[in-house]
């Protein structure tokens, strides 16, 4: 059957990106965006809730059949769109609230309703962990579904995908909204069908991928005037059944920080195999070779960066041991290159840290959220590197088939909205970037987590050894705690210690993901102790056990600051949901990461000698190093952000002049 042009124009529709503004342009656009924020807005939001709750009685009184009469009444009417569509979402929303009571047993709270208006107005919304956004993007994705244009909820991980799309089920089916996921495991035709409802569930990773693949499937019949011609010239085409998309409308990013602001410093790459022998050959002399190279002696390097200086006697040695070598070594360039590439492996990549390894292949670890990411690899050669460097079989180099950031992307849909519990920090960036002004959402109930002054250590072993004994202690009340870790091996070793003092706990990373709801979901409960490597985008809340409340509710520990003050917030926020009680406190020392990569070594000097000669002053050193570490890691990152939009419009440049695809 063929496509209706309309329904065939949809399907590779998407809204294309403007170019970035700079200078004066960038300027007032900023101040655009601050007055998009302006405290106005979110009266307005609170106005419109109290609207809705106003509605409740009348909605209550109304059967099962009369309410579902009504919703197909107000999906009717938004999906004719017009000037009168706004004067339905307010009772549309009330009607959706009561429908969520019946059929999930939960009646969204206000702040709920204010962020589901912020969502559906293109806002996004700041809300605090356990504040019920799941719920929150459901009733505006009902909005959303009714108008029959795509919408895509996208979240961090295959798991959540899966379970916000089956716990919602029930409601959107009472609304007549159809509803589906992708997962990495979906196969092509799961994933048309799922993509063909009125709302699918998505990672970030699988929808640009899917996107990727539709375009080079349709290759110079992307436009749909092509395509339409091509039909009528040739009616038994059908350029279309191989899409799995329809189309970019409509994107609710749950996790928003972390998928638009985290995750978008690595572009989005389709790679193929290539055979190529010499390359493969080269990574293992390569290993070989830096074996006999000495730190500092050598090589310098530099951790921020990850770049390494070969000094006089490095260079060579180099020229004496490939003296004897073929081919590819002969040449300068070529040679340092490569073995600058395994001295990068070496010094910067570490087992359980930045990959881990399964059977005999290098899974790359993602940094922000801990999971495992085993359909990522590392370009230019690096992954054979560290294969190299961990004596596995080195696979097959690749090559770029598509590339896209996805800064880029997401720009191209024509409504972008979201949540995430830390969006402040990032306000300017998120609307010079992606137009989106953020709303700070108040929570149900009053937080009163208590925040305990970060304690500063000299050395890492006295750090963890402190953390050992608050541990202990905390547990000897009765309360859970939960601590959170930077690498897969900080976590295995707290957990190995604490278990050597008779302290049994559950431990989450990249390497032990199978029961990690039900870790999570247990980790309130009384005498818990929970190790969990990166707590941001695990999406599900932490409850407290029976009489948990009593004795002070969950403690938090940080077992170091992240680069990004942002993640730590997240972490902190598992603590004190819905007005429980509970508290935080972060825990850091001399020799951390955040303080080595990004101070200066006069600075990380003065640090340790204010420690060393006990100076009073010396907590406020530590606390200023701190801040200063993580002001300099964010400011690098977002140049990093910065040069990957310069390169997309450098590439769309470079593209329009030879015909390549551009978008």
């Amino acid at each position: 059957m063929l496509a209706i042009p309309t329904h065939d124009y949809r399907r590779s529709d998407y809204r294309v990106p403007p170019r970035p503004l700079t200078g004066l342009d960038a300027l007032v656009n900023g101040i655009i965006g601050k007055y998009q924020r302006r405290n106005k807005v979110l009266e307005a939001l609170k106005a419109d809730a109290e609207k809705i709750v106003a509605q409740e009685r009348e909605w209550k009184e109304m059967s099962d059949a009369a309410l579902q009469k009504r919703l197909l009444e107000f999906r009717a009417e938004v999906r004719r769109g017009g000037k009168n569509t706004e004067q339905t979402i307010l009772p549309a929303l009330a009607a959706i609230r009561e429908a969520a009571d019946r059929k999930l047993g939960l009646r969204p709270f206000p702040v709920q309703l204010m962020g589901a208006l912020a969502l559906h107005r293109g806002y996004l919304a700041e809300m605090a962990t356990g504040e019920g956004k799941t719920l929150t993007a459901g009733l505006a994705a009902v909005l959303a579904g009714w108008t029959k244009h795509p919408c895509h909820i996208v979240t961090v991980n295959d798991y959540l995908v899966q379970r916000d799309a089956e716990w919602l089920g029930p409601l959107y089916h009472f609304c007549s909204v159809r509803v589906g996921f992708v997962t990495a495991s979906s196969d092509p035709a799961d994933r048309a069908k799922n993509y063909g409802c009125d709302v699918t569930y998505v990672t970030s990773k699988e929808l640009l991928a899917d996107f990727l693949r539709d375009r080079l499937y349709l290759g110079k019949m992307q436009n749909a005037t092509r395509r339409l011609i091509r039909r009528m010239l040739q009616p038994e085409s059908q350029v279309q059944e191989g899409m799995v998309l329809r189309g970019l409308h409509t994107a609710i990013v749950d996790e928003a920080d972390s998928v638009l602001i985290d995750e978008a410093v690595t572009p989005l790459i389709i790679s193929a195999s290539h055979k190529n022998e010499s390359l493969r050959e080269a990574a293992r002399l390569a290993q070989e070779m830096v074996g006999i190279l000495n730190p500092e002696t050598d090589y310098n390097s530099n951790l921020r960066y990850k770049e390494i200086e070969l000094t006089k006697a490095g260079l060579q040695k180099l020229v004496e041991q490939a003296s004897h070598l073929p081919g590819i070594w002969k040449g300068h360039d070529r040679r340092l290159e490569l073995v600058i590439q395994a001295l990068i492996a070496r010094e910067f990549y570490h087992r359980n840290q930045q990959y881990i390894v399964e059977g005999d292949k290098i899974v790359i670890v993602d940094e922000f959220t801990g999971r495992p990411m085993p359909q990522r690899s590392w370009r230019e050669g690096m992954h054979q590197a560290i294969e190299a460097k961990e004596n596995l079989p080195i696979s097959d180099p690749t090559e770029t088939i598509a590339r896209l950031s996805f800064q880029r992307f997401f720009k191209c849909f024509h409504k972008l909205s979201g949540m995430t519990g830390t969006a402040h920090e990032a306000a300017n960036e998120l609307w010079q970037v992606y137009g989106l002004p953020t709303v700070s959402i108040p929570p149900n109930k009053p937080c009163i987590r208590q925040q305990l002054p970060d304690q500063f250590f000299l050395e890492e072993k006295g750090k963890w050894q402190a953390i050992i004994v608050e541990i202990e202690k905390i547990h000897a009340t009765g309360r859970p705690v939960l601590v959170g870790t930077r690498s897969v091996l900080a976590s295995e070793r707290l957990w190995q210690q604490l278990a050597e003092r008779g302290l049994e706990a559950k431990i989450l990373n990249a390497t032990r993901l199978k029961e990690e709801a039900e870790i999570i979901a247990m980790a309130g409960e009384r005498g818990r102790i929970t190790i969990a490597t990166n707590m941001a985008g695990r999406g599900t809340d932490i409850k407290l056990g029976n009489g948990v409340t009593a004795l002070g509710g969950l403690h938090v520990i940080a077992s170091e600051r992240h680069e990004s003050g942002r993640v730590d917030r997240q972490l902190f926020g598992r603590a004190a949901r819905q007005g429980d009680s509970g508290s935080a406190q972060a825990f850091a020392s001399t020799e951390d990461e955040l303080l080595r990569k990004y101070l200066p070594k006069p600075v990380q000097k003065i640090i340790i000698e204010a420690w060393q000669r006990n100076l009073p002053a010396k907590e406020k050193i530590a606390g200023a190093a701190v801040k200063s570490g993580q002001k300099r890691a964010q400011s690098l990152a977002f140049k990093e952000r910065k040069s990957i939009l310069r390169s997309d419009v450098w590439l769309d440049e470079a593209l329009s002049f030879t015909g390549g695809n551009t978008i």
